[in-house]
């Protein structure tokens, strides 16, 4: 199933960028040992690839793996020091009324029994998102988000305490909706230093179905 639907937006003989499909974990699921995961899977065709970064099993859009020690340890120092330029597109529900916003509510994580993230202005961690609102619908917007720290959950709570949930987000209070199955999230792109050309890519990964058709049909209610 993954595999018909996993898009590779750029191979070399370093690095492996992928346009992750939703609801696929990218190492072994916590909860299900014998689910698929992406890293089982990309090493069934490549042999070895080593993780740079993660994203939620929930999430769809762009990651990148080094296929090589040396990519890896490029790739780890650039994220390491912020280098890397990460954009994520999310589907909120309402409107915002600013065009764009930079949010700072510190975060704890792991809370209660849900293992949610909060906003705790006490004991929270430093943490950054920049929004900048694309489209606007009736009773949606499409907003651009850069996590300029990598806390867990970090889109989806800052928004939720913005007054604006994703849609489909039902973990942070979102309203129960049919037109997306899944917290409405995708990592659209990423900017980095090639490992070893040293050259300025950027990585775009398409919208999936299942986010093209909560835009589409949310713009036309």
């Amino acid at each position: 199933m993954y595999n018909a639907i996993m898009q590779i937006i750029h191979q070399d003989d370093q690095i492996l960028v992928i346009n992750k499909p939703a609801n696929l974990p990218v190492l072994p699921d916590g909860w299900d040992k014998e689910a698929p995961y992406l890293v089982q899977m990309l090493e069934e065709k490549y042999e070895k690839v080593w993780v740079v970064h993660r994203i939620d099993k929930i999430t769809s859009g762009i990651i990148i793996f080094a296929l090589t020690a040396e990519a890896h340890r490029s790739l780890n120092i650039q994220f390491e020091k912020h280098q890397v330029e990460k954009k994520y597109h999310a589907i909120v529900n309402g409107n915002p009324p600013w065009e764009e916003k930079v949010t700072k509510f510190p975060l704890r994580v792991n809370v209660g029994h849900k293992h949610r993230t909060m906003v705790d202005n006490k004991n929270g961690v430093r943490s950054e998102t920049r929004l900048k609102v694309l489209k606007r619908n009736q009773a949606t917007a499409l907003v651009e988000a850069m996590p300029m720290t990598g806390r867990t959950h970090q889109i989806r709570v800052h928004l939720y305490a913005l007054g604006y949930p994703l849609l489909g987000d039902i973990l942070y209070s979102a309203p129960e909706t049919d037109l997306i199955a899944r917290p409405a999230l995708h990592a659209y792109s990423l900017s980095f230093m090639h490992p070893v050309s040293n050259q300025l890519m950027t990585c775009i990964a398409p919208y999936p179905d299942d986010f093209i058709q909560a835009l589409n049909k949310k713009s036309q209610s």
